[in-house]
C-alpha cells in the first residue's frame, strides 16, 4: 500500500492514506470525521452538490450533523469514480435500498485488490442479500470486509468512547482498517464472521424498534430486559439457522449493538417504535424522522425468510403486525406472554427442548 509521510498537527509523522468515504448520511459523516482526525486524506462523496459544498466551505453537514465540524483533510465530491479511483480503501455508508445500483454502475471504477468496507446494516430484498454478498457480487475481484457493533454516529462525533468490529476474511483487511480508525476513543476489535457481524447488525435493528415500543408503554425495566434478552435469542437463532457463528452473538456486533439500539432514544428505530407506541402512524413518524430507519425495511425481509425457512420468531411476527396489520399493541403483547416457556440460551438445551 503507497504511504505519504506527512506532519501531523502535534509534530509527529506517520503514514497518510487516501481513503474514500460513499454517502453523506449521519454514519458516513461520521466515519469521515475519524478518518480526517487520524490524520488521513478522506475523498468524501454524496449524491447532493449543496451539500458537498457546505461541507467544503463549512466543514458542516446541517442536514445530517448540525453544528458537528468535520475536521482534516476532508475532500467533499459529487465523482464517485474520482473519489474511488483516488482510494486505497473505501468505506461504503450507502443506504441498502440503494447500495446495488450505486456499486453496480461503478463496479468497473474499483481496482483488483482494492480494500472495500461495508458500513451498511441493512438486507436487500432481492434474494435476502447482505451488503457483503451484494460487494462480492459486483466487485469480486476486491478484498471485502465489513464494519459494525454500538457506534450512535451522534455519539462518535462527540469523540465518546466507542468500541466497533471489523469482520474480514483477510487478515491484512482487519488489520488496515484496524490502523485506519483506531485511536484514543474509538476502538476497532476483529472478527472472521462476516455474515454473523452483518446479520446482527441488520437484524438488531427490528428490536430497537420493539424496545421504542415498550418504552412508550411504559412497560417497565423487567420488559425491558426481557425484551432485549429474547430478541437476542431469536436474532441469533434465526442468523445460526442460515452459517452465522452463534458467539458473534456474544460480542460487540450482537449484543453490545442490540443493548445501545435497543436502550437510547438516539437510534433511530428505536424512535420510530417510540412514536408508533404513542399512537403515530408509521408514515408519519418516517417522515418526521427525516433519515433512514433500516429496521422497517428489515423487518419484512425477515419475516418472509423466517416463514420460509420454519424458523420461530414471534418478536418479529408481532412487530410485523403491528406495523403492518391491524393488531393492536395490547393484543400482540398478551399473545406473546402466553406463548410456550422453551429454553432460556439458545444452542445449549438439545433441539427438540429449544423455541
Amino acid at each position: 500500500m503507497p504511504e505519504k509521510i506527512e506532519p501531523l498537527a502535534n509534530g509527529a509523522k506517520e503514514p497518510v492514506h487516501d481513503v474514500a468515504v460513499l454517502g453523506g448520511g449521519s454514519f458516513g459523516s461520521a466515519m469521515a470525521k475519524v478518518l480526517g482526525e487520524n490524520g488521513h486524506r478522506v475523498h468524501f462523496w454524496m449524491r447532493d452538490e449543496a451539500q458537498a459544498e457546505e461541507v467544503r466551505t463549512t466543514g458542516i453537514n446541517s442536514r445530517y450533523m448540525p453544528g458537528v465540524e468535520i475536521k482534516g483533510d476532508i475532500r467533499p465530491t459529487t465523482d464517485l469514480a474520482d473519489a474511488i479511483g483516488k482510494a486505497e480503501i473505501v468505506f461504503v455508508a450507502i443506504p441498502s435500498k440503494a447500495f446495488r445500483t450505486v456499486i453496480r454502475e461503478n463496479s468497473s471504477k474499483f481496482r483488483d485488490g482494492q480494500i472495500v468496507v461495508s458500513l451498511t446494516k441493512g438486507i436487500e430484498a432481492h434474494g435476502f442479500k447482505l451488503m457483503s454478498e451484494i460487494l462480492l457480487e459486483e466487485i469480486p475481484r476486491c478484498r471485502i470486509g465489513v464494519l459494525s457493533g454500538p457506534n450512535l454516529a451522534s455519539e462518535i462525533v462527540n469523540r465518546d468512547l466507542t468500541a466497533t468490529v471489523i469482520a474480514a476474511k483477510d487478515p491484512d483487511v482487519r488489520r488496515t482498517v484496524q490502523d485506519l480508525l483506531g485511536c484514543e476513543y474509538f476502538r476497532v476489535y476483529a472478527n472472521v464472521d462476516i455474515y454473523g457481524v452483518e446479520l446482527a447488525g441488520a437484524l438488531k435493528n427490528i428490536y430497537a424498534i420493539v424496545a421504542g415500543l415498550a418504552s412508550a408503554l411504559d412497560m417497565g425495566e423487567n420488559a425491558n430486559a426481557m425484551l432485549i434478552t429474547r430478541g437476542l435469542a431469536e436474532m441469533s437463532r434465526f442468523a445460526v439457522s442460515l452459517g452465522a457463528n452463534p458467539m458473534t452473538f456474544m460480542g460487540l456486533a450482537g449484543v453490545g449493538d442490540l443493548i445501545v439500539t435497543c436502550t437510547s432514544s438516539k437510534s433511530r428505530n428505536f424512535r420510530i417504535g417510540y412514536a408508533v407506541g404513542k399512537g403515530q402512524k408509521l408514515d408519519d413518524a418516517v417522515a418526521e424522522l427525516g433519515q433512514v430507519a433500516e429496521g422497517i425495511y428489515t423487518l419484512e425481509l425477515v419475516k418472509e425468510k423466517a416463514e420460509a425457512i420454519g424458523i420461530y420468531m414471534p418478536l418479529v411476527r408481532g412487530l410485523y403486525e403491528i406495523l403492518y396489520g391491524d393488531a393492536s399493541i395490547s393484543a400482540v403483547i398478551n399473545s406473546l406472554m402466553m406463548s410456550v416457556q422453551n429454553s432460556d440460551v439458545e444452542f445449549i438445551l438439545p433441539r427438540t427442548i429449544a423455541e
